[in-house]
């Protein structure tokens, strides 16, 4: 039986009388990439703000590894307790500083006095772009992020949530603007994620994206899940026909 990572139980949020999401259910197995798709304004940004505690919900349920969330007390920093990390499409990184002091940023190991413990960090970083297979520029954990290529820095972002001991990790637009052969690092970096047994929930309007590391696909329309398909039952073009015809019978 597979472990459940997060599972989202009759979800609703509402801003003012805008009702922007509506009865949300969700699950997600460890070990398993699940594709969000939807147009703009479908409810994905508020979907995934949600499970990562920026946003509240108002109603419904949520339990991450099997620990049910009390609402009230909900937050990014509770979330990232309970495993969840979050690599937004910017990655989140400091331009000027370096690979490794990146990778511990607002969460550095310190020392029993309670300075940074630059030879620790500096150990672990080193180790986790080996893991990575990190070449050039960004195997330097001296370097700057901005040496980096974009692959790169998603990789990076990937990697820290890898670090953190990430249970779920949410990828918010990865590969968008990236060449061919950054889209690729990425997209390893995302298998590699699932070869460790991490849930991943993937948000992208690229269709060979999703269909190259998704398990499975769950589909938003104005707030609402209206469709969810299993790759092992349709390959791409079935896929994509599915697609339209969800999210069309969803505006009729």
């Amino acid at each position: 039986m597979c472990s459940k990572a997060l599972v989202l139980t009759d979800i609703n949020k509402w801003f003012g009388p805008i009702h922007a999401l509506r009865n949300i259910n969700l699950s997600i197995n460890g070990g398993e990439v699940v594709a969000l798709l939807g147009d703009n304004g479908a409810g994905k940004s508020t979907l995934i703000k949600l499970i990562a505690g920026i946003e509240s919900f108002d109603s419904g349920h949520i339990t991450i590894q099997n620990k049910s969330i009390d609402k009230q007390g909900y937050n990014v920093k509770t979330a990232r307790k309970l495993g969840i990390e979050t690599v937004y499409q910017s990655g989140s990184l400091g331009e000027q500083q370096s690979v490794w002091r990146n990778l511990f940023l607002g969460r550095h190991i310190r020392t029993r006095l309670g300075f940074i413990d630059q030879k620790q960090e500096r150990q672990q970083a080193q180790q986790l772009l080996q893991k990575l297979d990190f070449r050039g520029i960004g195997a330097n954990i001296d370097s700057c992020i901005s040496q980096l290529s974009g692959g790169e820095r998603q990789g990076l972002a990937i990697g820290r949530a890898m670090l953190f001991n990430a249970k779920l990790v949410i990828l918010d637009e990865p590969t968008t603007a990236l060449s061919l052969g950054e889209v690729e690092k990425v997209l390893h970096f995302i298998e590699t994620l699932k070869a460790q047994h991490r849930a991943c929930l993937l948000i992208t309007h690229n269709m060979n994206d999703a269909y190259r590391v998704a398990d499975r696909f769950v589909v938003m329309d104005r707030g609402t899940i209206v469709a969810e398909y299993n790759k092992a039952d349709m390959d791409q073009q079935s896929l994509q026909h599915a697609l339209l015809t969800a999210v069309g019978r969803g505006a009729a």
